[in-house]
């Protein structure tokens, strides 16, 4: 009887178990560029919570477009968003980290770090001007690098994308040809070059090109072992792309000035910036349709702020500033349900 009573228990529960509703897992979409970070995040969540990241690596400007939409809780975009198209959509934006984007390279002999760049050159490269790695304006810059007469092989975002937008909003400040004639944007027209998809579509073409230049997040240099080159400052110092230098570069910010903490930090004072360093931005809806949804991304968010800090660094991210996610948090008050009561109480 006993027996009987033990194994009845044991397949109720099971039919309990397998008719339980499933949590489910958090949706987001956009920026390529802090999609190293959102993963690492993402798998130490899942194992402490059982709540799993849906997140779409498919450039900021998908982001924008589904969070607009109301197809995903979250929207990610390296562009922040104006005061007036944050207000038009009813969103509320916060940066999550900070990093830098990189020229990489691949050139036979030269090692990340072997070649120094300055944005004015970059800026040439880009517009179709300097067409070989041999050209005076790169060798001066390298007296004693072995440069090939080899054709350069541009290579830029072909989607929508955060990381084009800081990376032409950093050519637009040394070179008022490049502003002149290609502007920055999450999407423009270069004279030159080939176009690939996501901080992963460029890092794999300039790996497969050879002579080819291209711009990625570092994560994905690092990942990928590409060779990146070194820059030339605002304040004519050379600096490699490290954490240092990313801080540096972030050290001034005002992040209360600007509409959801909307900071852009290319060409920065400072002996030891990085001139193209940038924040990544969430946007979530001030009255989201899906308050439990919604919810579950702020949590997610408020733990990887107090818990991610370590694995941000391993792959060379800046994590916020304390008074910074102090600041954040208290935006998190806009977000509200029906009852206008806002949706995650922060301590």
């Amino acid at each position: 009887m006993r027996q009987s009573f033990v194994a009845l228990f044991a397949a109720l529960a099971a039919t309990a178990a397998a008719t339980a509703p499933v949590k489910a897992d958090i949706s987001g979409a956009g920026a390529t560029f802090p999609y190293p970070v959102y993963a690492k995040w993402a798998d130490t969540y899942k194992k402490e919570t059982n709540i799993g990241l849906n997140y779409q690596s498919i450039g900021s400007g998908g982001g924008i477009k589904q969070i607009i939409a109301n197809t995903v809780t979250f929207g990610a975009s390296d562009k922040p968003l104006s005061g007036e198209e944050l207000e038009k959509n009813g969103l509320v934006q916060f940066p999550t980290v900070m990093g830098g984007i990189v020229p990489v390279v691949n050139i036979d002999g030269i090692k990340p770090g072997d070649l120094v760049l300055d944005g004015p050159t970059i800026a040439k490269i880009y517009l179709g001007e300097i067409k070989t790695w041999d050209d005076p304006a790169i060798k001066k810059l390298n007296p004693d690098a072995k440069l090939p007469s080899d054709a350069i092989a541009v290579v830029f975002r072909s989607d929508g994308s955060g990381t084009t937008f800081v990376w032409t909003n950093y050519l637009s400040k040394v070179s008022a040809d490049f502003k002149s004639n290609i502007g920055s944007n999450t999407s423009v027209q270069f004279p030159v070059g080939i176009g690939a998809k996501g901080n992963e579509g460029v890092a794999n073409n300039v790996m497969q090109t050879k002579g080819s230049i291209g711009y990625v997040e570092y994560a994905y240099a690092k990942q990928n072992k590409l060779s990146h080159t070194k820059l030339i400052n605002k304040d004519g110092k050379t600096v490699a792309p490290v954490k240092e230098a990313f801080q540096a570069a972030a050290a001034n910010a005002d992040w209360a000035s600007a509409p959801g903490m909307g900071v852009i930090l290319t060409d920065e004072p400072g002996a030891a910036s990085w001139p193209v360093t940038n924040p990544t931005f969430i946007l979530i809806h001030k009255k989201p349709k899906d308050i439990a949804a919604a919810k579950d991304a702020l949590k997610f968010f408020d733990w990887a702020y107090t818990n991610g800090t370590a694995a941000a660094e391993e792959l060379d991210y800046v994590p916020l500033p304390a008074n910074v996610i102090a600041q954040i948090k208290k935006s998190w008050v806009d977000i509200v349900g029906e009852d206008n009561k806002p949706v995650f109480a922060t301590n």
